[in-house]
C-alpha cells in the first residue's frame, strides 16, 4: 500500500504553518518541512521560520537543519525528507508536508529518481569548469550532439540548464526529455492530500505580504542579516539570494537604504507569491482553501480534516 501524507502549500503569508500546525495536532502527525530557505541555520526572522512557542510541542523535520554555507539541492531534500517520513510513518504518526517550495513538494511525492548525488556533483563541478573554459556556445554545440531536443530549446548563455541537461545525459545515457518521460513515468512514492491556501480577493494577500515585511523588520531582520554577513555569507552562498536577504544585503552593503530594502522585499515578496500560485494551479489535484480577510484555522482544519477523509488519507 502507497504511504499517506498529507500537505498544506500555498503562497508566502497564507498561514501554512498555522495550519499545519493545528492538522498535526489533531491527527497524530508531525510537520516535514518543504521550504528552500527554512532548511537554513541562523535564518529565521526573513524565512518566518516558526518559533518553538509557536510549534507548540509539534515535532518539526527539515526546518534549522542545513549550514547557510552550504548549497543543498532538490534530491538531497528528497531524500533527506523521505527518510524523515519514513520514520513517521514507522512510528505510527502522520507526516504532514508543510511549505511553499512547489518544486521540493512536487519532486517529494512524485516517486521520481535523480542521478546519483555523488556522480552529479562531480559531473556538476567538471561541466562549470568546462563551460568556462568554452563557452555557452560551444557547451551548446557539445549538447546538440547529444541531445539535440534540449539544444533546441536552450540559448548560449542559460548556463544553468545546458549543464543540466549535458549531466543527466553523462550520468545516465539519457537525454534530459527521455530522463523526465522515465521519471513521469514512475508511480507516486506517497498517496497525498494536498491542501493549498489562497485569499479571496489577491489584495488581501498582498496586503498581508507588505504586513509581514513590516513584523521582520521590527523583529530584527537588519540585524539578522548582518549577523550572516559578518559570519562570512555573501552573494556566493545560495542562501543569501533568499527574498529578504539579497535586499537586506543589498543595503548594509551600501547598495541601496534599509527603507528602499523593506520596499525591493515586499515587491520581490508579492511577485514570488505570484509565482507561487500560478505553479499551484497546473496542479488539479489540490483542494484550495480560500480565506477572506485573514486565516480561520478553526474552519481551515475541518475542511482539510474532511478532505483527507475523503481522499483514503486518514
Amino acid at each position: 500500500m502507497t504511504p499517506k501524507v498529507a500537505v498544506i502549500t500555498g503562497p508566502t503569508a497564507t498561514g501554512k504553518t498555522g495550519l499545519g500546525i493545528a492538522l498535526a495536532r489533531a491527527l497524530n502527525g508531525e510537520i516535514v518541512g518543504a521550504d528552500s530557505m527554512q532548511i537554513y541555520r541562523y535564518m529565521d526572522i526573513g524565512t518566518a521560520k516558526p518559533t518553538k512557542a509557536e510549534m507548540d510541542g509539534i515535532a518539526h523535520h527539515m526546518v534549522d537543519c542545513v549550514s547557510p554555507f552550504e548549497s543543498y539541492s532538490v534530491s538531497r531534500y528528497v531524500a533527506d525528507a523521505s527518510a524523515c517520513i519514513d520514520d513517521i510513518l514507522a512510528r505510527g504518526r502522520l507526516p504532514v508536508i508543510v511549505g511553499g517550495t512547489g518544486l521540493y513538494i512536487d519532486s517529494l511525492l512524485s516517486g521520481r529518481d535523480f542521478a546519483p548525488e555523488g556522480v552529479s556533483l562531480g559531473l556538476r563541478a567538471e561541466l562549470s569548469a568546462e563551460f568556462d573554459a568554452c563557452g555557452g556556445e560551444n557547451m551548446l554545440l557539445k549538447l546538440a550532439a547529444c541531445d539535440p531536443e534540449s539544444a533546441a530549446r536552450l540559448h548560449p548563455n542559460d548556463r544553468k540548464r545546458i549543464i543540466r541537461a549535458l549531466e543527466i545525459y553523462r550520468a545516465t545515457g539519457m537525454t534530459k526529455s527521455e530522463y523526465d518521460r522515465a521519471t513521469r513515468a514512475v508511480p507516486p512514492r506517497y498517496h497525498a492530500g494536498i491542501i493549498a491556501l489562497t485569499f479571496t480577493d489577491r489584495q488581501d494577500l498582498y496586503d498581508r505580504i507588505d504586513r509581514r515585511v513590516d513584523v521582520m523588520l521590527w523583529q530584527g531582520l537588519e540585524q539578522e542579516v548582518r549577523s550572516l554577513l559578518d559570519m562570512g555569507l555573501g552573494p556566493q552562498h545560495t542562501a543569501m539570494q533568499a527574498i529578504g536577504y539579497k535586499e537586506m544585503a543589498a543595503a548594509l552593503t551600501g547598495g541601496c537604504s534599509v527603507s528602499q530594502a523593506a520596499e525591493d522585499i515586499k515587491r520581490a515578496s508579492r511577485r514570488y507569491a505570484k509565482r507561487q500560485l500560478s505553479y499551484l494551479a497546473r496542479n488539479r489535484d489540490i483542494h484550495w482553501i480560500q480565506w477572506e480577510k485573514s486565516p480561520d484555522f478553526a474552519s481551515g482544519l475541518l475542511i482539510s480534516t474532511n478532505f483527507l477523509t475523503a481522499s483514503g488519507v486518514i
